[in-house]
């Protein structure tokens, strides 16, 4: 239909260019793996002070808690626990990451 489209007479045929690599296609950005590797850095030192500033916080509240209601101090563990795991984890995370 698009030989058509110009009164009858067809459509002139481009030259076939050769297929680039994709190196050459591609812009090299040198920076690119400073930034990859600057996202698991800030992954796992942010990730580190978010649990430790959950457990600071919890040992906190456990300490008051164990002034008042002592015998519910081993119910209140389970805060840390959970603070330090999230930090493991995400630490397993920025090690996949990088």
């Amino acid at each position: 239909f698009s030989d058509f489209a110009s009164c009858g007479s067809p459509r002139p045929k481009q030259a076939a260019r050769p297929p680039t690599p994709l190196a050459q296609s591609m812009p090299i950005e040198l920076e690119a793996p400073f930034w990859g590797f600057m996202g698991a850095a800030f992954a796992l030192v942010f990730s580190n002070m978010g649990a430790a500033y959950g457990t600071g916080k919890s040992g906190i509240g456990i300490s008051t808690l164990g002034v008042g209601q002592p015998e519910l101090i081993m119910k209140s563990i389970v805060p840390v626990v959970m603070a330090g795991g999230v930090g493991i984890y995400r630490l397993i995370i920025a090690v996949i990451i990088a």
